[in-house]
């Protein structure tokens, strides 16, 4: 007998209006999840300064915490979307949140015989959960009620995933970074948060939620002629999500470390910790922020006016020191705040049914969070990590490249905005 995938059909609803309580409910549920993900990957910034002080780390070797928690994204994906398909989207969410529980719990073992490359273990398979979960809620939020309204949607839904980016410096600046001793100053934090995992799993088990069609795409791509390598703004496009999140990443995990240096803050980690709130806040605030704009100007055009605000930020991050030096890189914050969504949007224009199979490629260009903190981490290893911010520097060069060349399909005008 063929099995029939939870996730083929829609759910017979009596009425519109029981239908939006029902769709409203869900996503209010799913919002969580954004949350859930933006928190634990922000923690990273915090994680980064205080294992590279217990284990007397280079920066190269501190940033194979993100290489391990993001590459996580690249090998992890194509088994979550197999995953995915066969169980539906709601059993995907259980299963990453236990997989995700999995990994925090790691941390007390490694924590307690202090073995760096354990705490890179239990990253990887709480970004493994991770990966999971964002396989599992992303293209349900998007189909979630009416397809004029997906992007409202998943606007909403990448301003809580920024809430979370934003709380989780200061929850790690209490409970880590204050008079921490030793590595077991992680082993509270991340039991907290596998309970929390564990119940939040058990909640949406018993969830009843809509069920939605999710396979129309790959059935139609199966029949088609067409390629995704053929669509030149989607090639370009996983090029600068790759840099993008590279950029952003790096640049979160440096920030404690250059804020403790004497001729910028001089700021205990404690203090220093909570600070980084201020670069995801800012981001979080520029997603309202550009998301209004964006009624009136085009998004090749804010994206590269951005992308030229964030590289004279950093360059005055490079050259100045004190308070000028530290408000500039929290304030490429502000500037990263719509280049995901945007990049994301302009790279699937026009994929018809292959938009799917665009967008896995453009989730698993995520890994650029592990590959450029690697090259910042070498760069500040020889030139300090002042001059290091010219790495992600040179990412939003392509960054304003794809916004006025490479985003344009063949019916459009070189350098149209």
């Amino acid at each position: 007998m063929e099995r029939v995938n939870e996730d083929r059909t829609t759910e017979s609803l009596p009425n519109q209006e029981l239908a939006d309580e029902t769709y409203t409910f869900a996503l209010s549920a799913m919002t969580t999840l954004f949350f859930i993900w933006g928190f634990l990957t922000a923690l990273n910034d915090i994680l980064i300064p205080h294992l590279k002080s217990e284990f007397d780390l280079s920066y190269t070797q501190a940033m194979l915490i993100q290489f391990c928690f993001f590459g996580a994204y690249f090998i992890v994906s194509p088994f979550a979307g197999k995953l995915v398909e066969r169980i539906g989207y709601r059993c995907g969410v259980v299963a990453g949140l236990l997989v995700m529980a999995v990994g925090c719990l790691l941390f007390y073992p490694a924590a307690e015989i202090a073995i760096y490359a354990m705490f890179l273990f239990a990253l990887f398979v709480l970004a493994g959960g991770i990966t999971i979960l964002q396989v599992s809620a992303n293209p349900y939020v998007a189909v979630l009620g009416p397809e004029r309204t997906a992007a409202s949607r998943l606007n909403l839904s990448q301003a809580i995933n920024s809430l979370g980016h934003t709380l989780a410096p200061l929850f790690g600046a209490s409970l880590i970074l204050a008079g921490a001793v030793g590595a077991q100053a992680v082993q509270l934090p991340y039991m907290l948060l596998a309970g929390v995992m564990i119940l939040v799993a058990v909640t949406f088990f018993f969830l009843k939620l809509p069920v939605i069609r999710s396979v129309e795409d790959a059935e139609q791509a199966a029949t088609t002629d067409d390629s995704v390598w053929k669509h030149k703004p989607l090639v370009y496009g996983v090029v600068a999500i790759f840099l993008y999140v590279g950029a952003e990443v790096s640049i979160g995990g440096f920030l404690v470390n250059f804020f403790a240096m004497r001729e910028i803050g001089g700021l205990n980690e404690e203090v220093a910790g909570r600070m980084v709130s201020y670069y995801w806040g800012a981001a979080m605030v520029g997603r309202f922020v550009g998301a209004a704009l964006m009624r009136y100007v085009r998004p090749p055009s804010m994206l590269a006016f951005n992308g030229l605000a964030a590289i004279v930020l950093i360059v005055a991050t490079m050259t100045a020191d004190g308070s000028v030096a530290m408000w500039s890189i929290l304030a490429v914050g502000f500037f990263n705040s719509i280049m995901f969504p945007t990049i994301f949007t302009l790279a699937i224009r026009g994929l018809g049914p292959l938009t799917s199979v665009g967008s896995g490629l453009l989730c698993q260009a995520i890994v650029g969070g592990a590959v450029l903190p690697m090259l910042q981490g070498v760069a500040a290893d020889i030139v300090g990590v002042q001059l290091s911010f010219a790495v992600p520097a040179v990412c939003y060069f392509y960054i304003i490249w794809y916004a006025l060349r490479g985003s344009r399909t063949d019916r459009e005008p070189a350098f149209a905005t």
